[in-house]
């Protein structure tokens, strides 16, 4: 059974950074591809990065520069380093994976989630 368990979110004041991550288990990150996702109050989930089984990555326009996605196939962790933080970065982040699957716009073809952890950013 393949499990995604966040952790690493917690309260920061703008501009400060946090590490999340994302322990996966009954699957080899080396067989997949996995996303970072947030969900802002109010509004629809959008991916912000991903990381291939050949760690090619990508990250959305709204975090480049600030956001990095790494992983550790040895662990079986995922990293989202999050730098110069913003009030608007304030989000649940989940992270997401899928076999075949590795993009950040349809978000619906990912097969398994973690639970999400909170970020909140005060300004």
């Amino acid at each position: 059974q393949v499990q995604l368990r966040e952790s690493g979110g917690g309260s920061v004041q703008a501009r400060g950074s946090l590490r999340l991550s994302c322990a996966v288990s009954g699957w080899r990150l080396s067989d997949a591809c996995v996303a970072w996702v947030r969900q802002r109050p109010g509004q629809e989930r959008e991916g912000i990065a991903y990381i291939n089984r050949d760690i090619r990555t990508d990250v959305a326009d709204t975090v480049m520069g600030r956001f990095t996605i790494s992983k550790d196939d040895a662990e079986n962790i995922v990293y989202l380093q999050m730098n110069s933080l913003r009030p608007e970065d304030t989000a649940m982040y989940y992270c997401a994976a899928d076999r075949g699957y590795c993009g950040l716009n349809y978000l619906h073809i990912y097969t398994y989630w973690g639970q999400g952890t909170q970020v909140t950013v005060s300004s």
